[in-house]
Order: C-alpha cells, then sequence, then structure tokens
C-alpha cells in the first residue's frame, strides 16, 4: 500500500472523510496562500509607485533649486525670496548665510552684492555668515588665506 496515494478502495469510510477532509484543508491553504502572493504583490507595487513619486519630488526639488540658484545669480534678492517661498530655505538668516557659504552654484558676486546690501536682514545675514568661517586662533594673513582658499581666489 502507497501510504502517499492509498488506493480508495482500501480505506475504511471514516478515512476516507479524513482524506477529504484533510484534501479540503489543503485546497483552502492553497487558496490563503494564493491571496496571500497577491497581496504581498500589491504591496511591492504600492512600495514601487511610493518610491517613484518619492524620486519625482526629489527631481522637483532639484529643479527648483537650480532655477533658485539661477534667480539667485541675477538677482540675489530675488533669488532668496523664491527659494524661501518654494520651502527650499526658511527665511532664518542663519539658514541663508550657510546657504551662501556653502556657494554651490552661486555666483561669488551676487553672494557680495546680497551680503552688501545695507538692509538689517541683509546686515544680520552678513554677521552669521561672517560667523560661518572659522578665524579663532589665525592672524589676519591666516584668516585672509582661509577666506580666499573658501572662495577659490
Amino acid at each position: 500500500m502507497d501510504l502517499c496515494h492509498p488506493d480508495p478502495v482500501e480505506l475504511s469510510s471514516r478515512e476516507a472523510e479524513e482524506l477529504q477532509r484533510i484534501k479540503w484543508h489543503r485546497k483552502q491553504l492553497l487558496e490563503d496562500i494564493q491571496k496571500l502572493k497577491d497581496e504581498i504583490a500589491d504591496v511591492f507595487a504600492q512600495i514601487d509607485c511610493f518610491e517613484s513619486a518619492e524620486e519625482s519630488r526629489m527631481a522637483q526639488k532639484e529643479k527648483e533649486l537650480c532655477i533658485g540658484r539661477k534667480k539667485f545669480n541675477m538677482d540675489p534678492t530675488k533669488g532668496i525670496q523664491y527659494l524661501t517661498e518654494h520651502k527650499l530655505l526658511t527665511p532664518n538668516v542663519q539658514d541663508i548665510a550657510r546657504f551662501l557659504y556653502k556657494g554651490e552654484g552661486l555666483n561669488k558676486t551676487a553672494i557680495g552684492t546680497y551680503l552688501g546690501e545695507r538692509d538689517s536682514v541683509n546686515l544680520q545675514v552678513l554677521q552669521a555668515f561672517v560667523d560661518c568661517h572659522e578665524f579663532a586662533n589665525l592672524n589676519l594673513v591666516q584668516a585672509l588665506s582661509v577666506v580666499r582658499t573658501k572662495e577659490g581666489v
């Protein structure tokens, strides 16, 4: 007698009922497994969609940042205004100073123009910008050298 595939003739009625119940449970389990596979596939599809949306948002943010830099290089005040309106930069003077200090994609002359404005906000940004530089324990020549190195002069 083959234990895996018993001959139905050799089974008692009780064993035949048990075999039918086992087959029914097996069918139910296979259906549940398929449902879980389908749910997992849906979750992965949602994750892929979310990642695509996130990549799209990041690309849009980078595009807006590039536009903001170009605007800054043409008109520093309008550039800062654009960046703050699009929430790429806060209006906090420390944040603006750090943005200018990093200077990524910014024209040095435009930075100087912005920092040279006599508006009270610009003066506060100028002070914060100077604070971004490390001049501690340096003499004047060394400090100027740090500034020249930072500006690529």
